[in-house]
């Protein structure tokens, strides 16, 4: 069966190279460029996992990672956060965030953890 991930990032240049990446993996995907764009998207369908960006147009990724593991529908589905800044890694590990992805990232390794995720996933 097929997998789906959800992208969340503004970067239209980063979500270009996940996309083209995680495609390649045959992953489908959805991409979203804000939160509200990730809310609208939500209604139509949950994925299998979560790639969040933390510097959002209208938002924080960190606290749509701890919005997602509070919510009934959405707290069992993994969530990747990724950021450039430091310090988002431990934030991100308070809002129970599956996995943190530090900007500059490299291909082979976001790969390998989203992987990892979705094999502990269907355990």
């Amino acid at each position: 069966m097929i997998k789906r991930i959800h992208v969340l990032e503004d970067d239209s240049d980063i979500r270009y190279i996940i996309e083209y990446l995680l495609k390649d993996e045959g992953y489908e995907l959805q991409l979203s460029s804000s939160v509200s764009e990730l809310k609208s998207k939500l209604r139509d369908s949950l994925p299998d996992l979560f790639i969040i960006d933390v510097m959002l147009p209208d938002g924080n990724g960190i606290e749509i990672c701890d919005d997602l593991k509070n919510d009934m529908f959405t707290k069992h589905i993994p969530v990747i956060v990724m950021s450039a800044n430091p310090r988002s890694k431990q934030m991100s590990s308070q809002a129970c965030a599956d996995d943190y992805i530090s900007k500059p990232f490299d291909l082979d390794d976001v790969v390998k953890r989203i992987s990892n995720l979705l094999v502990k996933k269907t355990a």
